[in-house]
Formats: structure tokens, sequence, C-alpha cells
């Protein structure tokens, strides 16, 4: 059976990532495709635990502050369970598996943001994902300053409706994400062959169709022998 196509989603809370996965997720499985979908930090038991400890933004008034290190490697410890798991698997089954973010965010958060650096999130990249690297990622990368006010909204708005907090990364400040943003450019600039950026604010129907034609183009047979 030929192996499966891995696409991440990549960009700020608040670039819609998640909404046009699920919707190319709808579109792909509508075209007789098997979608496999999951987000990270999540996606399996662990991970959901992991999930919890590291975007609460209650986790650090009952832990104390999480480390930058620290949290590096509980993102790589969901990340490897996520790839047992989730991932491998469904290559192995054929299935298009879509990740709303994968290693890239880890180098932009906490290479970036953090101020790690790319050199050491890419050394645990290779050693705990034994290199494994997506097929294709769609980065949304709309202006900066729009999409952490959609984010901050947001996530106001899931604690008053479902009482869960996972704002514990907006309540940085705002050169804590321009840190991020610039990372996302120039992890783009590095991997140009494997990361298409969509910068512009659209619809998100203009969105969708935009990413719906990128992934065709991808997976369609005439292309599986250039990944």
């Amino acid at each position: 059976m030929p192996r499966g196509f891995f696409i991440t989603f990549e960009g700020l809370d608040g670039s819609g990532k998640t909404t046009q996965l699920r919707r190319l997720t709808t579109s792909l499985t509508k075209q007789g495709h098997k979608v496999v979908s999951l987000r990270q930090p999540g996606g399996t038991a662990l991970g959901d635990r992991i999930r919890g400890v590291v975007l609460d933004s209650r986790s650090e008034s009952s832990l104390g502050a999480i480390a930058p290190v620290a949290e590096l490697t509980l993102m790589f410890a969901d990340r490897a369970q996520a790839i047992a798991e989730v991932i491998l698997p469904a290559l192995e089954d054929g299935a298009i598996v879509l990740c709303d973010r994968f290693t890239d965010s880890s180098e932009a958060y906490q290479g970036g943001g953090r101020e790690l650096g790319s050199e050491r999130v890419l050394a645990l990249h290779v050693a705990v994902c034994d290199g494994l690297q997506p097929d294709l990622t769609i980065l949304l990368l709309p202006p900066l300053e729009p999409s952490l006010e959609r984010a901050r909204n947001r996530n106001q708005r899931h604690v008053a409706k479902l009482g869960t907090d996972e704002n514990r990364f907006e309540r940085e400040g705002d050169a804590f994400y321009r840190r991020i943003y610039e990372k996302y450019q120039e992890i783009a600039a590095r991997d140009a062959g494997r990361v298409v950026t969509i910068a512009e604010e659209a619809s998100i129907q203009v969105i969708e169709e935009k990413i719906y034609k990128i992934v065709s183009a991808r997976i369609s047979p005439d292309s599986q022998g250039t990944r």
C-alpha cells in the first residue's frame, strides 16, 4: 500500500488554521480520501494531559512557572506519542494526515518566542521524531495584530462558554509574538519547497479554496514522485 500524505497547518492562534484544517478534512473526505486529523498538543490521551498543562493559564498557579526548556520537552513528548500512536500508523495505512501544528510550532514558539533558538529545537526533532517531516505545510500568516486580537477574544469566549482556559500563551506581550511571527517567516524562507505561506487577510471561503487547490496539486498521482 502506498504511503499516505502528511500535511501540517501552522500559524499564530487566531490565524484561522484550525478552521481551515476542519474544512479541508470535510472536502477531502467528500472526495473519497481516507483522512486522519489531529492537533498538537493533544490527539492522544497522553497528549491531552500535556495540553492541559502547557496551555492552561492556571497551570502556573498550581505548578509554578514552567521553564522554557520544560515547555519545549513537553511539546516533544506529546509529539512523540502522536507520531507513534496516530501519525505513522495512519500514513502506513495510506491516509492523508492533517495535523494542527508540528515541529514548526516548537521552532516558532519556543525557539523564537522563548528565545531558545532553532538549533536546539531541530536537534530534538531529529532525536525524538526520527526526522519525520510533513510532505506539505500550510502556513497561515496574516498580519500579526488582527490575529492576536482574534485569538484573545476567542479565548475569552471559550472560558465564558466552556469554563476551560487555554490562554497561557495569549497572555504574553506583543514582543513575544513578534519573535514568533519572524521565526515563521524564517522557516518559510528556509523550507520553501515544503512550506506554502498564505499571508493575506481574506474570507474563510477564499482561503479554503486556495488551500484546496494547493493540496489537490500536491496529492495528485502526477505529483507523488516529486516528494
